[in-house]
């Protein structure tokens, strides 16, 4: 009997090809298709053997999947999905078909949140890898403990990050409504999503309904320093929540220089993490993972050693190289939260060296200009400050203009290049800071470099 097959609309984004690569290792025969079949998801996906389609043409109904799966980047009009819909063919989302053939039965541990959900789902796994569980994941980044973004497994154990963005052109509830989770981390919530919510109370609504879905047996781990989450609660939990961040709760000291920070649970002392990872944000993380864990039967004391091996995800503070003596970093940091997040982990450690912002504003949110007025502010910590201001809908200059000559904005990539390379000296952290690829600057910047 052949395999069931799916073909996947929009397989290259970071999470239909996580899904992409799931099916085909649960024994899916997975075919799918993209608009500029691009690296480095075509290139994971060819390796797995799945075959790659450019374009939405309306042949590709030839096709005959058991199941069209369609992404969230699919809208009205897609040639193929118009196909689809005129031959009344059976199709899903990417999260609906995850859960209806992936997650059930499964203990689902799930990652929301505005900012972190990335690394904190990496330290999860890692945490219940080195527990022996064996977990499968699906994270929208690539862990460096394991080198994949998603993983299935024959554990009951599944990690997923819980995003709020919606699912799919009809259906605009958040992605996190379909995972059914068990164990549900809320790491923290800010408006961001411009072009899809109005504001901050139409997110926090969503994750009111995700947490109405939570099963009574489940746990909640909230961080308890954030108002709109604390909003969130009041609502209404029908499952225990336990609170990170805060006296009571799961809680941390201050991080010395050698990286090492205590842990306590309701002011019991748990033991310490000995770590290479700076910030109060990825502390933050620590404790929301090891308190997931610990629901999922993870000794605290176990998840502490784990973590001290513990590598971070790729694009996260990720150093690409040093030429001439100067580090040159990959950051996915895109909101300004994250932005100054960033700078000031990196200003505890780089201490009176020079530290250099490189921006490239390419969220919808960001391109709106909807926080815009936040952003000279998110770079404080910085010395230098570089923005990519082509493709903008507002004016960078002006809003730049507060910082002086401290803030440069520059519209072509090339000219970019050359005067972040020709200011740099020995000694220079310099951030690169986008949440795409940005034209592939950082090769470009490292080869300036050398030069």
């Amino acid at each position: 009997m052949a395999a069931h097959h799916l073909h996947i609309l929009g397989i290259c984004g970071t999470f239909m090809g996580g899904l992409a690569a799931l099916a085909s290792a649960a024994g899916y025969r997975v075919t799918g298709c993209d608009s500029g079949v691009y690296p480095p998801m075509s290139d994971q996906l060819r390796a797995l053997g799945i075959e790659l389609i450019e374009g939405y043409d309306a042949d590709q109904l030839t096709l005959s999947p058991d199941i069209w799966v369609v992404g969230n980047v699919v809208t009205r009009g897609n040639p193929l999905m118009e196909a689809i819909l005129d031959r009344g063919e059976r199709y899903t989302s990417g999260p609906q078909w995850l859960c209806d053939n992936l997650l059930l039965g499964k203990w689902v541990l799930t990652v929301a949140g505005t900012h972190g959900k990335t690394t904190t789902s990496a330290m999860l796994a890692w945490i219940l890898e080195s527990a022996g569980k064996n977990p499968g994941f699906l994270i929208g980044g690539v862990p460096r403990n394991f080198d994949l973004s998603a993983r299935c497994t024959t554990s009951p154990y599944f990690v997923i990050e819980a995003d709020e963005y919606d699912t799919a052109f009809f259906d605009k509830r958040s992605k996190f409504l379909h995972y059914r989770a068990k164990t549900a981390i809320l790491n923290n919530l800010e408006f961001d999503h411009a072009d899809i919510f109005d504001d901050l109370a139409s997110i926090e609504l969503q994750f009111h309904h995700f947490v109405r879905t939570l099963r009574g047996s489940g746990r909640l781990i909230v961080n308890g320093n954030d108002a709109a989450l604390a909003r969130v609660i009041r609502r209404g939990a029908w499952t225990p929540v336990e609170y990170f961040g805060v006296r009571g709760g799961w809680d941390c000291g201050g991080q010395g220089d050698d990286g090492r920070f205590e842990v306590a649970f309701d002011g019991k002392a748990e033991g310490v993490v000995r770590w290479g990872l700076q910030g109060e944000h990825n502390r933050q993380n620590a404790l929301a993972a090891i308190a997931a864990a610990s629901h999922a039967g993870v000794e605290p004391a176990q998840a502490i050693k784990g973590l001290s091996t513990f590598l971070s995800v790729k694009r996260r503070m990720e150093l690409l190289g040093t030429v001439r003596g100067v580090s040159v970093y990959d950051d996915f940091a895109h909101h300004p939260t994250a932005i100054q997040t960033t700078l000031e982990g990196l200003r505890r450690t780089a201490g009176r060296a020079r530290i250099v912002a490189v921006l490239e504003p390419r969220s919808n949110t960001m391109k709106q200009g909807v926080m815009k007025a936040a952003l000279p502010d998110s770079v404080s910590a910085s010395d230098r400050v570089y923005v990519y201001s082509r493709g903008q809908g507002w004016d960078a200059g002006e809003v730049f203009a507060a910082l002086g000559p401290k803030a440069t904005c520059i519209e072509d990539l090339g000219t970019l290049v050359e005067a972040i390379g020709s200011d740099a000296r020995s000694g220079d952290h310099i951030v690169v800071m986008s949440n795409g690829g940005f034209g592939g600057i950082h090769a470009k910047l490292l080869a300036r470099l050398a030069r």
